[in-house]
């Protein structure tokens, strides 16, 4: 076997990288790099050429994925006790290298899942600022020191780590999430298990290797390959035999709500971070140009393949054919394709193959509801092009802009989540009705509001149900010191990001240290405060 640091990574240098021969990618177990035990593969294929081959990487089994947790668990006693600033170092040492390798990264990202440019730019930016944030918070891993109610004696609190955590992300932030995840578990003192997501192993395996070169050491984050429903469910699984301690996870609903009950049998942590349909509101006293801006990139950047995605965009009925016509303008200008090939194009391809088939399914079900289709055809291929698609349609997997109108609450279309560039627009009679439609939906991640009347800015960040709010601003978006999660079929109430995270993959130890050299109990020999009575006569006060 070879270890992980000895292994290149000159497909990361290449300026063309088309021209390479694929990787042979493998698991990284306590550093070693393995292939799956069946032997068995599956190659990365770039949704944007589906020609072009990344590379090829381990089917991972059960045996596999037990490999890598019996890895987790041995090195679990050594990086827990490692003193806090020092993990915090090797964290500092992450970030410093993802900046000075964050062209090829951003490249690579764009390359295996579709992103345009300057999307995997931001995300990088955001690991890397994930990294730095969370390199001081090794130092402030405080507890506390509480005055007990009794003499000689002193109690403490201290963060513990949970243990192991298994660590499953989607494709669609393949280097951002798992830094979300993998940085506040480590610096906790856990140990992780990482399954990457099936679209993107090549950028996982880069990823993990920066982060051994960090200094970190063998086994404490171990990478495994394959399918959600393969390796992604032994994973899930290990809860029962009690070989993890801990799942986060970013992916649909209906696999987040049955990952929670595995965990709640158990009494293990879970963090859960799902879909969502989130709803951005236009009031008439918005300024009209900037939520048209907003909503334009809330729907359509990433192809609309974001959990924070905008979902249904709620109007006020009297700007609604002012902005619906400045609306529909951009969105039938909608410039498409490989931005590794062409510049300004406000999204590329769907992150894989897959996600392009259940887009379409779910275009299917919107178009049986009797809704008004103002724009979109379903996939782009060769005499069924936007204007401004730039490229070779049948090269990749692309989807035109779609939007929707005439859409009611008592639609499905309404309250479920469509995963690609799809936009359905309701309309609103007034403040109250759009805060009423904009909770209606059985999800609550992102929510986003237009407006100038302070009032209505207020009533609707207190109203809503939703575990994120942009007050003129978008849907998306995120900052890496924020508390990042939503509610109701979003989520657990577990949050990514800043210091809030920390909760998630530790607890409290509670610790009483008796000096007394005898037995005290506590509310028990504690002594009595009589009050003392004085004599006051009150009628002399008045």
């Amino acid at each position: 076997m070879t270890h992980i640091l000895e292994a290149g990574l000159d497909f990361m240098e290449s300026e063309n990288p088309h021209s390479l021969p694929k990787v042979r990618g493998y698991n990284i177990i306590s550093g070693q790099l393995e292939l799956s035990v069946s032997g068995e593969t599956f190659d990365s294929i770039n949704p944007a050429i589906l020609a072009d081959v990344l590379g090829e990487f381990p089917l991972s089994n059960k045996e596999d994925v037990r490999k890598a947790i019996d890895a987790a668990r041995s090195a679990l006693p050594d990086w827990s006790s490692t003193p806090a600033p020092t993990r915090g170092q090797i964290i500092g040492n992450m970030g410093r290298l993802l900046m000075q390798h964050k062209e090829e990264l951003v490249r690579l990202q764009a390359r295996e899942i579709g992103k345009t440019l300057k999307e995997c730019g931001g995300e990088i930016q955001e690991a890397i600022d994930t990294c730095l944030f969370f390199q001081s918070e090794g130092r402030r891993l405080y507890g506390q020191t509480v005055n007990s109610e009794l003499p000689d004696k002193e109690l403490f609190t201290y963060r513990r780590p949970l243990g192991v955590c298994g660590i499953i992300n989607a494709c669609n932030f393949p280097s951002a999430v798992p830094f979300w995840k993998m940085i506040p578990a480590i610096i906790c003192g856990n140990t992780c298990v990482w399954k990457s997501p099936q679209d993107s192993p090549l950028l996982s395996f880069a990823l993990a290797r920066i982060m051994h070169q960090s200094g970190l050491p063998d086994g404490v984050i171990n990478l495994i390959h394959g399918k959600g429903s393969g390796a992604g469910q032994y994973l899930v699984d290990a809860v029962d035999e009690g070989l993890i301690n801990k799942i986060s996870f970013t992916g649909s609903t209906s696999v987040g709500k049955a990952i929670g009950e595995v965990c709640g049998r158990n009494l293990v942590s879970c963090s859960l971070e799902l879909g969502g349909k989130n709803p951005l509101v236009v009031m008439p006293s918005a300024n009209i140009d900037n939520a048209v801006e907003g909503a334009y990139w809330g729907g359509f950047g990433t192809a609309g393949q974001r959990c924070t995605s905008l979902g249904n965009l709620i109007l006020h009925q009297d700007i609604y054919d002012e902005f619906m016509e400045k609306f529909m303008d951009k969105v039938k200008n909608t410039r498409i394709g490989d931005s590794l090939h062409n510049e300004d194009v406000l999204y590329g391809s769907m992150l894989s193959e897959k996600y392009a088939i259940d887009f379409l399914s779910c275009l299917s079900k919107i178009d049986a509801e009797g809704v008004t289709k103002e724009w979109g055809q379903g996939r782009i291929t060769t005499g069924n092009t936007p204007k401004n698609f730039v490229g070779n349609p049948e090269a990749g997997v692309y989807m035109w802009p779609h939007v929707y109108t005439g859409v009611t609450e008592d639609m499905d279309c309404f309250h479920e989540e469509v995963f690609g560039p799809a936009v359905t627009v309701v309309k609103a009679v007034d403040f109250d009705h759009a805060l009423h439609l904009a909770n209606a939906s059985p999800y609550g991640l992102s929510s986003a509001i237009y407006t100038n009347d302070r009032l209505e800015a207020y009533r609707f960040k207190t109203g809503i149900k939703a575990g994120m709010t942009g007050i003129n601003n978008s849907t998306t978006g995120a900052e890496a010191h924020l508390p990042f999660g939503g509610v109701k079929g979003s989520g657990n109430g577990t949050r990514e990001s800043g210091i809030w995270v920390i909760e998630s993959y530790s607890y409290w130890h509670a610790v009483n240290d008796e000096l007394s050299g005898k037995l005290q109990l506590a509310q028990m020999d504690v002594d009595e405060i009589e009050m003392a009575e004085a004599e006051v006569d009150y009628s002399s006060l008045a």
